[in-house]
């Protein structure tokens, strides 16, 4: 008997799309096209079941291998949906304000903004990494916290004009061929957005936890929320959102003015389900410090700003311990 292919079947239903199927008494069954149509249906679904196991086994097979960085125990990643909210400000003075909570613990930053590298300005850091015997980067070092940016490996000036490949290439570098020692926390300034920079990183080492910084206006809210379903899609833990430059501080008479409008952030965070972390005001003293190197966590330990990325950096500590039991 001649096989009896999809093509075939085709061709059959085709001729006798509108002829019935009769048994030997003579009483019709079922008509033939309602027969091959459901013979059809059940061989494509049977088809396209196939077809997504093989796309997701191919998908498996691309993705790199998770692999934790040498020495480091947990990385956490400071991110936002878009660029200007200010996510730098806040990973530099989180790293810094989770080693003055608990000084025994060793704390590192990396900026993964390749194409728009802040933290050598923000940690008022210059110069080339050093290399170790094994050819491995040794970090630049304020605050007592170590540092690496693709800002110390290109002149300050120097538009980093690269395509997809060359970013992969140099992330691979800085998450593979830098000497963090032993560190407790590495804080990760990744670049805006949710495109291959994200991905790559978040697929290549184990993530402890994303904190996701927005300003209360609804643009920055729409892109943090995207933000954050991009960490879930990919399984990493959302530990919270930070609400930035939730108001503005006049420095002469202390009003507040909620120019970016109000607790927006705060509403996001009920939203999804996940914490509120942090609410950080729009200060003069902030960004001052920020632009000559000093963050106010070093600069001005006793301010009111510093005690508000301390308790941020409490609240992370405090998700932490949460996901982990």
């Amino acid at each position: 008997m001649a096989h009896l292919t999809y093509g075939r079947l085709s061709c059959i239903m085709t001729k006798y799309a509108n002829k019935s199927l009769v048994s030997r008494a003579g009483k019709q069954i079922i008509p033939l096209t309602a027969c091959c149509l459901q013979f059809t249906r059940r061989h494509r679904s049977i088809d396209a079941k196939a077809l997504h196991e093989r796309q997701k086994q191919q998908m498996a097979r691309g993705l790199p291998k998770q692999k934790a960085i040498t020495g480091v125990r947990q990385v956490l990643v400071v991110a936002s949906g878009k660029g200007g909210v200010g996510k730098s400000t806040t990973a530099v003075n989180l790293a810094l304000a989770l080693m003055a909570n608990e000084p025994s613990k060793s704390v590192g930053l990396l900026d993964a903004d390749v194409y728009g590298p802040s933290i050598p300005k923000l940690m008022n850091l210059k110069g080339n990494p050093e290399l170790t015997d094994n050819n491995r980067m040794l970090p630049l070092i304020n605050y007592g916290i170590p540092c690496m940016s693709m800002g110390f490996l290109v002149e300050e000036t120097a538009p980093i004009v690269w395509r997809g490949l060359m970013v992969m290439s140099a992330i691979d570098k800085l998450l593979r061929q830098v000497d963090w020692g032993s560190l407790d926390y590495l804080v990760v300034d990744m670049p805006p957005g949710t495109g291959d920079v994200q991905l790559t990183i978040t697929q290549s080492i184990p993530i402890a936890g994303a904190v996701i910084v927005s300003t209360p206006q609804d643009v920055a809210l729409l892109d943090a929320r995207r933000g954050a379903e991009m960490f879930r899609k990919v399984n990493v833990p959302v530990l919270g959102l930070v609400q930035n430059m939730s108001v503005f501080q006049c420095p002469k008479c202390n009003h507040q003015t909620a120019i970016f409008g109000s607790d927006g952030a705060r509403r996001l965070a009920d939203a999804l389900g996940v914490t509120l972390l942090g609410d950080v005001p729009l200060t003069v003293n902030i960004r001052e410090m920020s632009d000559v190197g000093k963050p106010v966590v070093v600069s001005s330990p006793d301010s009111p700003e510093a005690l508000t990325y301390m308790t941020l950096a409490s609240a992370v500590v405090r998700r932490l311990q949460e996901i982990n039991t």
